[in-house]
This record gives C-alpha cells, sequence and structure tokens, in this order.
C-alpha cells in the first residue's frame, strides 16, 4: 500500500482483496484500483480533537474583516462533532472507479468515469486549494450521463479527475520541484496512458495554472480547454495593482469590477498565499486542530467565505455545511494540510509566471467568468489573452468554486464551449 497502512487507505487488488505482499511489484506504469477506507479510530480522535478546541476570544469587531468569526467557527464544530457523517462520503467515492497509477515517481490517484455514449469527448479535470477531487462530484454524472440531465447524447464526456501531488490520495512529494508545469507534463502522461488521444481540459483556481500550463505546453491529443478562473489581466494593470495607484480611467465598466476585485484582494486577501508561498512547513498548528485547518481553510477569498458563513447559518447557499466538511475532513484524515501548502511554495521557488498574467495560449480556450470568483474575468481582456476563444460566458451566480456551487451552470458551459472541438471525435 503507497499510502501507508497507518492511514487506513487501501489500494485494493482487482478481486477486491489486499495484494500479497509475496505477489510481484506491478509495473511503475501500471493502473490499481483504489478503495477508500480509514479506520473508525481516526474519525473518534478527529471529533475528540474538534470537542475539546481551546477558542480565541471573539473578534473585536462586528464583521469579517478580522478573519473567520468565532461565531461561524463555533457552528462548524458543533456540527462536525455531533452531526457529520464521513462514512457517506467514502460510500459516495467508493461507488466511483478510482485509481493509482505512478508518474515522474509519483503515485497519481485520479477518478475515471467512462461514458456509456459513443463518441464521448474525454476531459482531464483539475481541482486547486483549498480543493479536492471533492469539489467536481457533482459534475461527474452530468457530463459523462447528459441524457439525464439535460443534455443530449452528442454532449458525453469520458471524465478524469486526478488529486494534485500532496493533495488528498496521491502521493506526497518528497523533494521540492512539483509545480505547475510539472504536474501539467503529468497530466499529458495520465491521458496517454488511459489511451485517450484526444481530449481536452478544464481547471480553476491551481487547476486553471495546470490547465493552462498544457495548453502552453501542447501535447499531443490535447485540443482545447475551459478554464473558470482565467489568467487574463493584462501587464500594465497588474503593474498598477501592484503600484497601488489608482484604476486607470479609461477602464469599461467590466474591466473596473475587475479591478476592483484584484485590489481588494491583493490588499485583503493574500494572506494564506503568503505564508504558504514562503514558510508552508510553520503550519503545523493546522494539522494538530481540526478547528485551526478548517479556518485555515474557509479564510480563501472573502465570498467564498461569507457564503460558507451563510450556509451554517441555515441558508440555501451554493455550499452546504456537508459540502464544506467533506472537503475539509478529506484533507484531515490525509493529512494533507501542508503537504498541499508546499504547492505554493514550489511554484514561488520554480516560478511559471504570475498567476492571473496571460501566458500566450494558441490553442482553443473557453472561459467562464463567475460573478463572485476573485476576480470576473472582462471578455476585453479575455479576447486579448487568448488568441482563439471559441466560448465565453458569464453566467448570472457562482464563485470560486464554480463545479462545487454551480455544477449544471458550469457543466452547461462546458458542453456549448467544447461542441466546435467534437466534429472530428
Amino acid at each position: 500500500m503507497v499510502l501507508g497502512a497507518a492511514m487506513g487507505i487501501a489500494a485494493v487488488g482487482s478481486a477486491g482483496l489486499l495484494p500479497s505482499p509475496l505477489s510481484a511489484a506491478p509495473a511503475r506504469d501500471a493502473i490499481r484500483p483504489f478503495h477508500v477506507k480509514f479506520e473508525e479510530a481516526q474519525l473518534a480522535d478527529l471529533r475528540r480533537r474538534v470537542a475539546a478546541t481551546r477558542w480565541p476570544d471573539r473578534e473585536t469587531v462586528a464583521g469579517d474583516t478580522q478573519g473567520v468569526q468565532l461565531a461561524t467557527a463555533r457552528k462548524l464544530a458543533a456540527y462536525w462533532a455531533h452531526d457529520y457523517d464521513w462514512r457517506r462520503v467514502e460510500a459516495r467515492l467508493n461507488a466511483l472507479p478510482q485509481f493509482i497509477t505512478e508518474i515522474d515517481g509519483l503515485d497519481i490517484h485520479f477518478i475515471h468515469v467512462r461514458s456509456r455514449h459513443d463518441n464521448a469527448l474525454p476531459i482531464i479535470i483539475t481541482h486547486g486549494w483549498p480543493g479536492s477531487i471533492i469539489e467536481q462530484l457533482k459534475i461527474i454524472e452530468p457530463l459523462t450521463n447528459p441524457t439525464a440531465h439535460g443534455g443530449s447524447a452528442s454532449d458525453a464526456f469520458h471524465v478524469v479527475i486526478p488529486s494534485l501531488p500532496g493533495y488528498g490520495f496521491s502521493g506526497k512529494p518528497r523533494e521540492p520541484g512539483w509545480n505547475p508545469p510539472r504536474i501539467a507534463k503529468a497530466w499529458a502522461v495520465l491521458m496517454q496512458r488511459l489511451g485517450y488521444t484526444k481530449y481536452v481540459a478544464q481547471g480553476g483556481d491551481w487547476g486553471n495554472a495546470i490547465t493552462e500550463l498544457m495548453a502552453v505546453q501542447e501535447p499531443p491529443g490535447l485540443v482545447g480547454i475551459h478554464t473558470n478562473m482565467a489568467a487574463t489581466v493584462p501587464a500594465e494593470i497588474s503593474k498598477a495593482l501592484a503600484a497601488g495607484g489608482p484604476a486607470p480611467a479609461e477602464l469599461s465598466p467590466d474591466e473596473k469590477r475587475a479591478w476592483d476585485q484584484l485590489d481588494d484582494f491583493n490588499k485583503n486577501g493574500l494572506g494564506y498565499a503568503i505564508e504558504m508561498n514562503n514558510r508552508p512547513q510553520t503550519l503545523y498548528g493546522i494539522v494538530d486542530s481540526p478547528i485551526g485547518l478548517a479556518a485555515w481553510m474557509l479564510d480563501h477569498d472573502i465570498r467564498s467565505y461569507q457564503m460558507i458563513a451563510r450556509s451554517f447559518d441555515g441558508q440555501k447557499e451554493g455550499l452546504t455545511p456537508e459540502d464544506v466538511l467533506d472537503n475539509i475532513t478529506l484533507y484531515w484524515l490525509t493529512n494533507t494540510a501542508i503537504s498541499s501548502a508546499r504547492l505554493y511554495w514550489d511554484n514561488a521557488h520554480f516560478p511559471s509566471g504570475g498567476f492571473f498574467d496571460p501566458r500566450g495560449i494558441k490553442i482553443p480556450v473557453g472561459v467562464s467568468a463567475f460573478p463572485d470568483e476573485i476576480y470576473q474575468a472582462p471578455k476585453s481582456w479575455a479576447e486579448k489573452a487568448y488568441a482563439n476563444l471559441i466560448f465565453y460566458n458569464r453566467p448570472n451566480k457562482g464563485g470560486h468554486f464554480a463545479a462545487w456551487e454551480q455544477p449544471m451552470l458550469l457543466t452547461a458551459d462546458l458542453r456549448t464551449a467544447f461542441r466546435p472541438l467534437r466534429k472530428s471525435n
């Protein structure tokens, strides 16, 4: 078991049995079935730690300008300790075909669901931080089985969803250098290993960086990409934002809104990224405290945090408390708080360009610009950033976790965006 028995996770053989220690080692490029099962003692320990949380004083302001509010954290803790059911998530994951394969010396975990429809288009979908494969679970069925979800058979996809290195059930790098360009190359190897000679790619957050770098690398078979967190910020805008000056006077209303969103994020939302860029190993507290981990993950961007806080107040939002805790619990049980954070350090020390800088992509690109993303990419910027922009849409709701929050809106966009690329499929 490559991931280790101490974690209570089993890589299961084709007959559903643990591999014999006397059996021959699998080839490095072998694809091994995978099954999730954590020990009950680990779940009991999680509940004990949540119940034993030492709480800070309440924030000294009425709003959320000091960070995750005490009331929200306490509501999350109460639900986690008394009402939350991780076994439901295990059952959901184990109902899907999951696999492990070694690429570039590291075990990569992935979900691979093939559509029953002829001529389905393969797609590899990449999550980000503080996300995981949990983000994409809601779009698997609509993408692979479109006729049951408002689409036609010609809209079908074969879906591949990998866990990033150091995240979830993938291996944890033991050396520096697993930055987005290296992951992009690994994803191309994965699609080739699965036998796909024509495919598309999609992502947001780190998933966007990796997907866009796949497009830059242009591996054989990749015919187009889609992003829900586009890298379109013009160089002169980035320079002006870094200088802290006022917005340029000539910006259109959409461009001015994007400026305001980026300016606010630069000034108020980058604390977590700065720490993980520079000192990820220092974050021992989020490895030892479930509530510490939860608060760290909730404070990604202000609009996502506010949506999550409202959900714990009982309001119907894009995410439910169960959704949020599914993702946090996966991080906790796999002990990936710091190994996932190192992606920021690797990107900072093995740089591949600014997060929102255009990369000069030549292959077809589709963009979904959700209103509550870190910034809603204006069409004017997208047209300049992508020489072959084949699709652009501004959904009327949704934020950073598009597949998770608004699965049907994102599904509809993916169907439309990639329809022109199916003609020769």
